[in-house]
């Protein structure tokens, strides 16, 4: 096949009307399955025999690829030692590089505005950093207004810069945010600006417009690409416009969404984003972290600066002074973790073979099918995740009052989904290795716990990993 990318958009179904125009959701799912053109991909995951895993937006599982590139570099330690660094094909020196050159499409970026190492919140820490360090040195990114023409992007540096971020983030954004405020002498309860949610599930794009005009003070805005507990997928140009507007970078937090949501990063100017690799880039535990910094900002100075960001070309020549290399590569840090990074390069080969406009079709129509079941089947359950597919991820956040019990009622069955307080049992059809079936098996499974009250049985949440 020459495109398969192109073949799959042209064979995916779509999902609107199947309820009705099946005998029953069986049919209909069985209808799906059969025209589904990544039918093969799912036996080249590894999920446990007799289990439903619906938790890819938190790890994804284990593949062939995934393995085989792992063992590669297992076996290239054992027989090449320290020669892997550079006798390894490919070798070991480049890999962050590398492995940003294949994410770089995913994000709509160029090769070298991409980069792997780190860990995502270690990524922002170092960003966030940079950007404030930019800002009270009087130096705000070129402003989006052609009202006003003599912005230069120059920033005050008497003003100490405020983050503008919302109540709905993922709380380690806001740990590292304080922290760098903090270091610079910044009260973060003064500086760290958050929008509300009016729902507790969203957050309206109108707001943060509201709040960039309300507060002259905001030098960076730090926003999720997707909520992580309702899946709200934000209009990332539109935010990056109203930033840019009163002369304030953009930076996304990209967690829950790289892999299964295509983005233009470099088109809608964004000045930098982070995220991990081991949710829908399925890279394995704690594989190794990624960001990207938008190409007019490469050369500045990183806030924590390390050995592996120096530039190639002189980096072993163990100069004391540091040279960061004139890309996102400048924001290494560290020696990067290889057993970390290598189940990611046949993971990002495997989304390269399908295509990032595939599997977001794809996505799209596992989520209308949970939707439609769960509202034909579960009059107890409300979904809580938009409705509208420009402004949805690729979970959906079904809500119930005892939600914590379902959660541990179905994994008990085999069923692997997470809670995230106080509702929310996270449902995620991943892509790549979920059929129609196994949603339909999974609301089933879900019609069932409520309906024999199994889920009372559990007293609340464990407080464990989900």
């Amino acid at each position: 096949m020459d495109d398969p990318e192109a073949a799959g958009r042209a064979a995916i179904p779509p999902v609107e009307g199947t309820l009705e125009s099946a005998p029953d959701p069986a049919t209909a799912a069985e209808r799906l399955d059969s025209a589904d053109p990544l039918s093969a991909y799912p036996d080249s995951f590894d999920v446990p025999e007799g289990r439903y895993y619906m938790d890819g937006n938190s790890l994804g599982p284990a593949s062939e690829a995934s393995m085989a590139s792992l063992e590669r570099v297992i076996e290239e330690w054992r027989t090449q030692l320290i020669e892997g660094w550079t006798d390894a094909d490919p070798d070991w020196f480049h890999v962050g590089e590398r492995l940003g050159e294949a994410m770089a499409p995913l994000v709509g970026a160029s090769p070298e505005s991409v980069v792997a190492g780190n860990s995502i919140t270690v990524n922002l820490h170092t960003l966030v950093g940079t950007f404030l360090d930019e800002l009270r040195a009087g130096n705000g990114p070129d402003r989006v207004d052609e009202g006003v023409p003599e912005a230069d992007g120059t920033w005050d540096p008497e003003v100490a810069p405020a983050v503008l971020v919302n109540d709905l983030d993922f709380p380690s954004d806001h740990h590292a945010i304080r922290a760098q405020l903090r270091q610079r002498g910044v009260d973060p309860g003064e500086k760290l600006r958050c929008v509300e949610s009016r729902d507790g599930r969203t957050i309206e794009p109108a707001d943060i417009e509201a709040a960039l005009a309300t507060h002259d003070d905001v030098g960076i805005v730090l926003m999720p690409t997707v909520l992580y507990r309702s899946g709200q997928l934000f209009d990332v140009e539109r935010i990056a416009t109203a930033a840019h507007r009163v002369g304030a970078y953009v930076g996304f937090d990209a967690a829950h969404s790289v892999g299964v949501v295509p983005h233009e990063f470099d088109a809608h100017g964004v000045d930098f984003a982070v995220w991990c690799t081991y949710k829908y880039l399925n890279g394995g535990p704690g594989s190794i972290g990624a960001l990207y910094v938008n190409e007019r900002h490469h050369g500045l100075t990183p806030a924590l600066a390390g050995w592996w960001g120096h530039e190639k070309a002189t980096q072993f020549e163990m100069a004391l002074t540091h040279t960061p290399a004139g890309t996102a590569g400048g924001w290494q840090i560290g020696t990067p973790p290889l057993l970390s990074a290598a189940p990611l390069e046949g993971a990002l080969e495997t989304i390269r073979e399908v295509g990032i406009e595939t599997l977001r079709k794809r996505s799209l129509a596992l989520t209308d099918f949970l939707i439609a079941l769960v509202d034909a089947e579960l009059p107890e359950v409300a979904v809580g995740t938009p409705r509208a597919p420009e402004s949805r991820g690729g979970h959906v956040a079904l809500e119930h009052p005892e939600a914590a019990g379902v959660s541990r009622a179905l994994r008990d069955r085999g069923i692997v989904v997470d809670f995230r307080p106080p509702n929310v049992v996270r449902v995620c059809p991943a892509p790549l290795y979920t059929s129609f079936s196994d949603v339909l098996a999974v609301v089933k499974a879900i019609d069932a716990v409520l309906a024999d009250g199994t889920h009372e049985s559990y007293e609340g949440d464990d407080g464990g990993v989900t």
